[in-house]
């Protein structure tokens, strides 16, 4: 009696072959749709100016309390040799830069990072950002999900002033289809600017725009932190405030 397995099976219908220059008509193929949506979004406040003080940058975090659902990360701007890091795969060596400046953070923190970087809303060539997941929640990795919120407060020196520059941000988005969470958003925006207002007393309106960096050739690191001040105009440290001596 043979063995089921030693039978031969029976042959398949042979695929039919097309003629060399036969027309194909667009609603005869049979095609596959690929497709990602990736939905990034980000709210940012007007910049608030606070009057000089050492403290002030420290106190920033405390603005967190009691909106943070998760632990509050302080994120310093990045060192020189980082200055090409950006978060995007197809640029392999400022990937791996960006890689190597965050690699220690948390899952939420690089998850804000990306966001806001991607958006260019957030430039860490001088910037200090205290962040936290601020609503939503996390999937098992501890990575925020698409519709979770994540921010606080983004701070500098001012370089021409020293005065502290600060605002708030709020991003999320991801896989998925874009949810109604605007609104919630804004309320928390609100709420750390009434935080802010609370905490700092006397502060004003002041404008972010980004300012042009002026190169100069002789670059000199602050002397109290180290930090690179790209721009030689600049007299006070964007970093921690102090004063940069210029000739």
């Amino acid at each position: 009696m043979p063995l089921p397995f030693l039978k031969r099976r029976p042959r398949s219908k042979p695929i039919e072959a097309m003629p060399r220059r036969a027309a194909v008509a667009p609603d005869d193929l049979t095609v596959h749709d690929h497709s990602l949506r990736l939905q990034f979004h980000a709210l940012s406040s007007d910049g608030l100016r606070v009057r000089a003080d050492p403290q002030a940058m420290s106190r920033l975090p405390g603005l967190l309390d009691g909106i943070a659902l998760s632990e509050v990360e302080v994120i310093e701007p990045v060192a020189l040799e980082f200055k090409d890091a950006a978060p995007a795969i197809t640029r392999p060596a400022g990937a791996e830069q960006w890689i190597n400046a965050h690699r220690s953070l948390s899952p939420v923190a690089r998850h804000a990072l990306f966001i806001l970087e991607s958006l260019d809303a957030i430039d860490l060539a001088y910037e200090t950002f205290a962040l936290s997941l601020l609503h939503g929640d996390v999937d098992g990795e501890g990575f925020p999900r698409y519709d979770a919120l994540v921010g606080g407060p983004v701070s500098y020196w001012d370089e021409s002033s020293g005065d502290l520059i600060a605002r708030m941000v709020v991003a999320w988005g991801g896989e998925g289809a874009r949810s109604d969470i605007e609104r919630s958003a804004r309320r928390l925006i609100a709420k750390l600017m009434s935080n802010l207002v609370a905490s700092q007393g006397e502060v004003e309106l002041a404008r972010t725009e980004r300012r042009v960096a002026v190169a100069s050739t002789d670059q000199r690191a602050c002397p109290h932190c180290g930090f690179n001040a790209l721009d030689k105009r600049s007299f006070y440290c964007p970093k921690c405030g102090m004063r940069i001596q210029r000739d």
